[in-house]
């Protein structure tokens, strides 16, 4: 017997590998309904590109409305603000109730850059990727000269300092790593190579916490003043709406999941990407692994839908390939202890991103 409603909350990287099957292979349920506040996904991967004028803004979007209907499924522009599990309810912004019998959420995290820094004016967050890649273009688009501390020493920072260099904006590009330096969770071959082309592109390195205070950046006990747009690459935080609901949620606030990304406390909502907490087995939140998760949530959903027990499960590997562009037709590999640099990369790099956007571009068309 199937399910009466299916609610997916948020237009997610996984969220498109679940409605691709619902495309391919029906409904598992009487109805469905995708809930996101932006018809669009803005795929992660190209994000840098488009802001280095590599891509246009639109080569890296895919038409969630355009799957959803395709799917069988309504779509609904809007934003969740409180899920209210125990009545099987969402509610969005302006007080609008959505009920469902079986929920999955993949709305993202949010900026965690007034937590660490503090507000300013001048912040324009990575999250949500449709607002930053809006906001960020308005600013850029004054061609005043413009002086960018990106704040985060990981591999988004890195990518976004290489992108902002290379783009529109670029004058002066500082990369605020914090205390734990350049790519402190990558092996000494990538961090070299990494030092080396920041080094090649002016790009400069501060390798301290950063705060503001009294309106002013610095990086330890150094000023990084003046400074016109801060760009804070420090990850996310999770929705504050998930606090405010009876889920279970690890000590940082993110939905508890188990290996096949199901609640622990309410076996009926599923949870993936950033806004997920997988219990046994340590996932980093990237969209690389959003990705890999979209076809165990589709599987784990039909799954549940047709009164089945979930059993799909995805264990990510202890070393992960990353591919950092460096904005002049270069890419950065990073996979566990080796590292390497070249146009070859990048061209890997554009093949993975762009047969990416395509596929999900042909399903929107049903080509």
């Amino acid at each position: 017997m199937s399910a009466g409603h299916a609610l997916l909350v948020g237009g997610g990287h996984a969220h498109v590998a679940v409605l691709e099957d619902w495309i391919a292979n029906g409904l598992p349920c009487a109805s469905a309904s995708v809930l996101s506040p932006d018809p669009l996904l803005h795929y992660s991967g190209m994000v840098p590109g488009v802001i280095a004028r590599r891509y246009r803004k639109s080569e890296g979007t895919v038409e969630i409305a355009a799957l959803a209907e395709r799917a069988g499924a309504r779509y609904i522009a809007g934003r969740c603000v409180a899920i209210d599990p125990d009545a099987r309810e969402v509610r969005m912004e302006g007080g609008q109730a959505l009920e469902f019998d079986i929920a999955s959420l993949d709305t993202g995290g949010v900026s965690a850059a007034e937590r660490v820094l503090g507000h300013d004016d001048r912040i324009v967050a990575v999250r949500p990727i449709a607002r930053f890649v809006d906001d960020l273009g308005r600013v850029l688009a004054r061609r005043e000269p413009c002086r960018i501390a990106v704040v985060g020493g990981g591999a988004g920072g890195v990518e976004l300092a290489f992108a902002l260099r290379n783009g529109d904006g670029g004058d002066a590009v500082t990369l605020v790593t914090g205390a734990g330096g350049l790519l402190p969770d990558h092996a000494p071959a990538a961090r070299r190579l990494a030092a080396r082309e920041l080094l090649r592109q002016r790009i400069a390195i501060a390798s301290a916490d950063a705060r503001i205070e009294n309106g002013e950046l610095s990086a330890g006990p150094a000023s990084l003043e003046p400074v016109e747009l801060i760009v804070p690459a420090l990850g996310s935080d999770p929705p504050h709406w998930l606090g405010k609901s009876t889920l279970a949620c690890d000590e940082a606030g993110f939905v508890s999941v188990d290996a096949h990304q199901r609640s622990i406390s309410h076996p009926f909502v599923f949870a993936a990407g950033d806004v997920a907490a997988r219990l046994d087995w340590p996932v980093p939140r990237s969209g690389v692994h959003a990705v890999k998760a979209g076809p165990v949530l589709a599987a784990n959903l039909r799954a549940l839908c047709e009164g089945r027990e979930p059993l799909a499960s995805h264990k990510a590997r202890r070393a992960h390939l990353y591919l950092m562009a460096t904005g002049r037709g270069e890419a950065i590999a990073s996979f566990g202890p080796f590292a390497a640099q070249g146009r070859w990369l990048a061209a890997l790099k554009h093949g993975i991103d762009t047969r990416w956007i395509a596929h999900y571009a042909d399903l929107a068309r049903g080509a």
